[in-house]
């Protein structure tokens, strides 16, 4: 799994790495979650070109909070919220 993930910066404050084999939907989930996070001052993702484009992130944080500890978080809840909709769909279809 890590050689799909890289990290390009990694500053007190900011954090800016690339997701490989990951689209706009997981970024997007991704961010939304971020961006919720009150101690996020802003998350945001590029992808240079749609078809062969990897997904660049960077999260900054506010003063005394470290950028590495939200994504974490978010990709906690991320996983949560996905096996949350797995199992309604998989009740759903019983």
């Amino acid at each position: 799994m890590m050689e799909n993930f890289e990290i390009i910066e990694d500053k007190t404050l900011e954090l800016t790495f690339v997701v490989k084999d990951e689209s706009h939907g997981v970024c997007n989930a991704l961010r939304h979650i971020l961006m919720q996070n009150p101690d996020v001052e802003y998350a945001v993702y590029n992808i240079d070109h749609p078809l062969t484009g990897k997904p660049e992130m960077t999260i900054k944080t506010k003063k005394g909070k470290r950028p590495r500890n939200a994504l974490k978080k978010a990709a906690e809840e991320l996983h949560n919220q996905s096996a949350d909709l797995k199992k309604l769909i998989d009740e759903a279809l019983e």
